[in-house]
């Protein structure tokens, strides 16, 4: 028997996410497939949304490469930009978009030498977050710049959000203003509202969103009521059983000691798989469909989990470490890390794409 640690994605489920995205924002939405679309493979979830996605979003040419290579014709975003000249004239040939925010972006444009289709730019503004983007104030001057090159053919003006998942705090007003202000009267399209914008702050609303860890079924503002739906979903099987009793440590440095008897599961997965190494006890999993919870430290290829309440649950029992009924973002936060850092992170186990997941039961997958 293959060990069981796996990963299914629901592509279905993505699909359906970024169908809500767009429809929330009631405008254009690019699809951010960046760091392999998050974990979830950016080449097979490029395939599945194309049918029905405005355009994609990528960090960095090499990305958007991997994704024209496999087939993918729709418009690809580059977040980042060309790093240099040459990068620039490549995303020209392969008809990639690419976000300019800052002085030397703009200047590759001006001095390019080649000849090849007019650039779509994407003007970034920093409006608050004080990473990336030219000054509001000078959007202005950098819109004209770019406008009196004969290389580019459209300019869509955009901003990213500092704290749009903190529903109770006015920050993204506040740059939502200065954006408004810096771009007054000058024409293209406009692009604010990432993932947490999308779904708490319709005053971010414009041409182009570009939703990102919402397509894979997380909401970064917590308040999880936008009939999202888990692409993810990681599990195991229980494949020992252990018994401890009240006094005995369990695991590396013994940071867990049984407080009564106890029935422990040993299930195959680990930080090696990218499961989070600092979840504490208490994290939450599920066990043939019931919750309970991780014991001890998280080695690198085990685990243990609580059985004691199961009296069913034993070896080839099936464990979700995260999915319909775990939250990945639960999972997260009790490890003290963002949802997107787990999902990103998942490695080792085999992942398997599906275009409608079949939930759990007792049964079986």
């Amino acid at each position: 028997m293959s060990r069981p640690a796996r990963a299914r994605i629901d592509l279905d489920a993505l699909r359906h996410n970024y169908l809500r995205a767009r429809e929330l924002h009631r405008g254009r939405a690019v699809a951010v497939v960046k760091a392999n679309a998050y974990g979830h493979d950016a080449v097979r979830c490029a395939h599945a949304l194309e049918p029905v996605a405005d355009a994609f979003a990528v960090a960095f040419l090499s990305e958007a490469i991997t994704l024209r290579e496999a087939g993918i014709r729709a418009p690809i975003l580059l977040l980042e930009g060309a790093f240099t000249a040459a990068e620039l004239e490549r995303a020209s040939q392969l008809g990639i978009w690419t976000v300019v925010h800052h002085e030397e972006q703009v200047r590759m444009i001006e001095r390019a030498p080649f000849n090849c289709t007019r650039l779509q730019v994407w003007l970034k503004i920093d409006t608050g977050m004080r990473r990336a983007g030219v000054p509001a104030a000078q959007a202005r001057a950098y819109h004209e710049r770019l406008r009196a090159t004969d290389r580019v053919a459209a300019i869509t003006l955009m901003s990213h959000f500092a704290r749009a998942d903190e529903t109770a705090v006015d920050t993204t007003l506040t740059q939502i203003a200065s954006f408004d202000a810096a771009t007054a009267g000058l024409d293209g399209p406009r692009s604010l509202a990432n993932s947490a914008a999308v779904l708490a702050w319709p005053q971010a609303r414009r041409d182009w969103a570009r939703p990102g860890i919402l397509l894979y079924g997380v909401d970064p503002t917590g308040l999880t009521q936008h009939d999202l739906r888990p692409v993810m979903a990681l599990s195991s099987e229980v494949f020992a059983e252990r018994s401890l009793a009240a006094g005995e440590a369990l695991g590396y440095g013994g940071s867990f000691v049984a407080e009564r008897p106890l029935r422990v599961g040993l299930v195959a997965m680990g930080y090696g798989d990218g499961y989070p190494g600092r979840a504490p006890t208490g994290t939450p999993v599920a066990v043939d469909g019931q919750r309970t919870r991780v014991l001890g430290r998280v080695s690198m290829d085990m685990m243990a989990v609580d059985l004691t309440a199961l009296p069913g649950a034993g070896p080839g029992s099936h464990v979700e470490l995260w999915g319909a009924r775990i939250p990945v973002a639960e999972v997260a936060a009790s490890a003290g890390l963002l949802p997107y850092e787990l999902l990103c992170n998942v490695k080792r186990v085999p992942v398997e794409h599906v275009e409608a997941a079949v939930a759990y039961a007792n049964t079986g997958t």
